[in-house]
């Protein structure tokens, strides 16, 4: 182990000796892990946004048959008779406005709510992390707006921003685990009801959010609801929350899962580009080999840092490629938005870890076959090809 170690600045030398190779090979290494990495983002969450769990709790009353907010009208009055079916804790009626029903990455999606509504339509864990709801509850054109909703937008306490043709006053910013509450603006459901309807009265809502007592009786209450209004004038679709996101996203699911492959194309050109590299340095290298060889060092010593060479290009080029991505998705939290519902573009750290080993294997096992041709060759043979 100590003598692979030490051959460590012999490897560094050989690499920045071609520097202009060395950069190209690295570069595009970089670009392959980038995307790779933004995929993999894209396609966690995705799984985040879709992927049903023991905890979920809510359920999305929606319109039957129909795919985006505008068209979605359900009475008010819902609420009361979804209220009393036995296992639901709580009604919220909700109003949904959005700039852009297809699919973006910048929508901006209001949600109009009952004043004193708000604790129950989030999920848990959420805080205000500037302003409060008191100013909220007070201005009628007030919004509580999600944390990523306002990077994207740089927006803070006491601004005001217009968007579907509605200008609303920023009194907080929430911060909260939920991908769908950080990426939406909350407003009073009187004011938003108004303002579509340019001064008229209210009565009619795009969904409603209903949280039922226990979990395991989701489907059941679901199918509830949907036989209370099946011979209504307004019939109902309720499906889980997590369902409801995957059924409104499903384009964007199509999108990730073609972007998977373009992902597997990234890393079998990671495996490429380091491969060419090392065949490329072995043949100016024979020489080198032969020296080396005359001094003592072994055919399996060589070969191991032949081995090294592509680990340190697979691993420098990978980490470079990784984070950018990493940061890129940190700092722009970019969302894919359908139809007022998000999927956000995942920046867990975990990812960094995966691309990056990933990077350094593929590094390994493109310098494997190299080596184990230059440690088979003799003295003679490296001054012969010379």
């Amino acid at each position: 182990m100590k003598r692979i170690l030490r051959t460590l600045p012999f490897v560094l030398k050989q690499i920045i000796r071609s520097p202009i190779r060395t950069c190209l090979t690295i570069g595009g290494i970089a670009i392959a892990m980038f995307l790779f990495s933004f995929v993999e983002s894209m396609r966690n969450g995705v799984t985040a946004a879709t992927t049903a769990t023991a905890e979920d709790a809510t359920l999305v009353v929606y319109r039957e048959n129909r795919y985006c907010p505008f068209t979605s009208n359900l009475p008010e009055f819902y609420s009361d008779r979804i209220e009393r079916i036995e296992g639901v804790a709580n009604v919220v009626p909700v109003q949904i406005l959005v700039n852009n029903c297809r699919a973006s990455l910048d929508v901006v999606t209001y949600r109009g709510i009952p004043d004193g509504d708000l604790e129950k339509v989030l999920e848990p864990g959420w805080t205000i992390d500037e302003g409060s709801t008191t100013e909220w509850g007070r201005r009628g054109d007030a919004a509580i707006v999600g944390e990523a909703l306002a990077v994207r937008r740089g927006l803070s306490v006491g601004d005001s921003f217009s968007a579907a043709g509605i200008t609303v006053f920023v009194s907080g910013i929430l911060k909260s685990e939920a991908p769908q509450d950080r990426n939406v603006a909350y407003v009073r459901l009187p004011f938003l009801q108004e303002s579509i309807k340019r001064g008229g009265t209210g009565g009619t809502v795009t969904q409603f959010s209903v949280k039922v007592k226990d979990p395991m009786t989701l489907d059941v209450i679901a199918s509830q609801i949907d036989e209370a209004f099946e011979h209504d004038e307004f019939p109902t679709s309720t499906r889980s929350e997590k369902a409801f996101v995957g059924q409104a996203a499903k384009d964007i699911i199509e999108l990730v899962g073609f972007a998977s492959w373009l992902g597997w194309g990234a890393l079998f050109t990671v495996f490429a580009l380091v491969a060419n590299a090392i065949i490329i340095a072995m043949r100016d290298r024979i020489r080198d080999h032969a020296v080396l060889q005359t001094l003592g060092f072994t055919g399996g010593l060589i070969g191991m840092m032949v081995v090294i060479e592509g680990a340190i290009l697979g691993l420098t080029g990978g980490a470079i490629g990784v984070l950018a991505a990493w940061v890129v998705a940190r700092v722009g939290r970019y969302s894919m938005t359908m139809e007022g519902l998000n999927v956000e573009i995942s920046s867990d750290p975990i990812i960094l870890v995966i691309g990056i080993t990933i990077a350094l294997a593929l590094g390994v096992l493109a310098g494997i076959v190299p080596a184990w041709r230059v440690s088979r060759l003799e003295i003679s043979q490296c001054f012969r090809a010379v």
